[in-house]
Order: C-alpha cells, then sequence, then structure tokens
C-alpha cells in the first residue's frame, strides 16, 4: 500500500488507539491515516458501557452516528437516544457531552478538525 491509500478493517485499525482510525495522533507511517483535519473512531460498545462523565471540547466539531443497537448521548444542550440504524447527532465546539450503550452498540464518530 502506498502513503496515499489505505485499505484496512476498522476494528483492527483502530486497536492501538480506542478505535479511532484517522487523526493526528495516528503515526505518520500510516500513511493517509494521519491527519490534522479530521479524526475517525469506530467505537463498539456492550451494553451497559458507559463515559458518565463530561467530556468538553471548545475546539471541534462532533459528529455520532450510530450504525447498530441503541446508544444514548447526553449533551449539555439536551439528550438523544438513538435506535434506528443511521441515527446521528452532531455538535459544536464548547458542548460536553456522556454516552451509554443501551445495547450492544456500533457507532462511528467524527470530530474536526484533529487537534493535539
Amino acid at each position: 500500500m502506498g502513503t496515499n491509500w489505505h485499505h484496512g478493517n476498522a476494528a483492527d485499525d483502530g486497536q492501538e488507539n480506542r478505535g479511532w482510525i484517522l487523526g493526528h495522533f495516528i503515526d505518520p507511517s500510516k500513511g493517509v491515516r494521519s491527519t490534522k483535519d479530521v479524526e475517525v473512531k469506530w467505537g463498539v460498545h456492550p451494553a451497559g458501557d458507559k463515559r458518565p462523565e463530561w467530556t468538553s471540547d471548545d475546539q471541534r466539531t462532533t459528529l455520532l452516528l450510530l450504525v447498530e443497537g441503541c446508544f444514548r448521548l447526553d449533551l449539555t444542550e439536551g439528550s438523544a437516544i438513538l435506535e434506528r440504524q443511521g441515527d446521528y447527532v452532531t455538535w459544536g465546539p464548547g458542548i460536553d457531552h456522556s454516552w451509554e450503550a443501551i445495547s450492544d452498540s456500533v457507532v462511528i464518530t467524527v470530530r474536526w478538525p484533529s487537534l493535539p
């Protein structure tokens, strides 16, 4: 594979970075996956998995997209339950969040830009 393209598996490629497969934190030797423009995460969460503490980000915009399962997202601005494949939530800088997998869930998270 060249440095300008990559073919892989999100679950395999994300093992070293808690599910993150694109972003500034990917070693530049991984080629195109190392970028400051965007971060992408493949999140596999068993039922009951949660992050009860608030996570804040004052500089990035985020998209959370449900692939399968049932997933609750709590924002300082409100809450959403994602139950149908393709349900999503997006939020901007300065909005804190926490989450819980209501059932076994797979979600894709996209954040931009990718900042240290």
